[in-house]
């Protein structure tokens, strides 16, 4: 029963996903305490949600969570305060009060399967962290030097909803099209030839990201100060990368197959209730930028994934400033966030200067690239370990091209 994760999940949580189990065969949505999975669409048909009116019939025994998290900030907020208040006195991790949780909603995690947590409409991702920027360019173009545009807007692409996949599944290495940088008798001067075939650069990259939940229509430009009210929650994303396709198809319209073939998401989603005791404050613009980016709070989250220049409020604003709906299941990632300094980098790319300088294991082996098998997991946490709140896991492997 025992999970290495218990200690992030305490009452001060309380996210939200979506589960089976032996005995629950239809998926339906959970929430988790310590050890503990709690079925939610039992617990809403026991009644325990009575007192919550806008609360839909049966939210909780859908597939996803989108039909709860249209609902809007306000129900999460009084479904949240319910579920705490029947946890209070839970403080023993090895053991739950089932004296008001009706028989059978509750199973240890380890006897539970995490699904996808909601379906995904869109999936933006943004280069948010100057670190990261000024690394990439560095490597990759010889200049570290922003974009023009990264400090007046978040600057992002339009990702592949559809290669979003749930912490645990597979990714396939990638086929495409890239310059064999290993090809020999290359003349002098010359670019070396192209070639199709599997990636010999995948990557990873450690992002944060947060998922729409309220919908917003189009042509209705928010504010950043006014965006908390369309964020169900946030979630850790590995958005994996082909190195080598990517740098091959980038120029000038921005990655697409190099970054389409699979994004790994974890699979409870904590909710800005629960991250509001770790709020701080942000890196502010040093420009002057339209009125809708503007956040005069520049609020953030204390995580130990840190260092953006852009913050999640701002990220959004931004995409629906130009006419664009939000829509319940959204997804708005950070893109790959790196601090300042070596043990602060979040993806291979910068680690090992593009694969020039291999980067150490534990086991004593190298790596200037993910090779397959190889699994990669990613963690933060808000707060310390007795107090704080975390996210979990957010794990996927690499495999084989079949």
């Amino acid at each position: 029963m025992t999970d290495t994760y218990a200690h992030q999940f305490s009452e001060r949580n309380i996210p939200f996903g979506i589960a089976t189990s032996a005995i629950h065969p239809q998926p339906q949505a959970v929430t988790r305490l310590h050890d503990w999975v709690i079925f939610l669409g039992d617990c809403q048909s026991a009644g325990l949600f009575d007192d919550i009116p806008a609360l839909t019939k049966d939210a909780f025994s859908q597939t996803t969570l989108n039909t709860f998290a249209a609902l809007g900030p306000s129900v999460r907020r009084q479904v949240r305060d319910v579920l705490q208040l029947i946890f209070q006195g839970n403080k023993n991790k090895n053991n739950l009060d089932t004296s008001k949780l009706p028989a059978g909603s509750y199973e240890t995690v380890d006897k539970v399967a995490l699904h996808m947590p909601f379906t995904v409409c869109d999936f933006v991702d943004f280069s948010c962290s100057l670190d990261h920027v000024k690394n990439a360019g560095r490597i990759i173009i010889n200049d570290e030097r922003p974009p023009p545009a990264f400090f007046n807007l978040p600057i992002g692409y339009q990702g592949r909803a559809g290669s979003i996949v749930v912490s645990g599944t597979d990714i396939q290495r990638p086929a495409g099209q890239y310059r064999d940088r290993t090809a020999k008798d290359v003349p002098e001067g010359s670019q070396p030839p192209v070639v199709y075939g599997p990636s010999a650069a995948c990557d990873y990259e450690m992002e944060f990201a947060a998922i729409i939940g309220k919908p917003l229509p189009m042509n209705s430009p928010i504010n950043a100060t006014d965006v908390d009210e369309h964020i169900f929650g946030f979630a850790l994303l590995n958005d994996w990368s082909a190195r080598d396709i990517q740098g091959f198809e980038m120029m000038p319209l921005g990655p697409l197959n190099g970054k389409n073939f699979g994004t790994t998401i974890s699979p409870w989603i904590v909710t800005p209730e629960a991250l509001e005791p770790f709020k701080t404050a942000g890196q502010k613009s040093t420009l002057s930028i339209p009125k809708h980016l503007q956040d005069p709070d520049s609020q953030t989250y204390n995580i130990r994934m840190e260092s953006l220049y852009w913050s999640v409020r701002q990220m959004i604003a931004h995409v629906a400033s130009a006419g664009s709906a939000l829509r319940t299941g959204d997804v708005m990632a950070t893109g790959t966030v790196t601090g300042p300094g070596e043990g602060a980098m979040g993806c291979l790319l910068e680690v090992t200067e593009g694969g020039k300088r291999p980067f150490k294991l534990h086991d004593g082996t190298e790596r200037r690239f993910l090779q397959d098998g190889d699994t990669v997991r990613i963690t933060a946490m808000a707060g310390g370990e007795e107090s704080g709140v975390g996210f979990g896991e957010c794990v996927g492997r690499l495999v084989p091209r079949s």
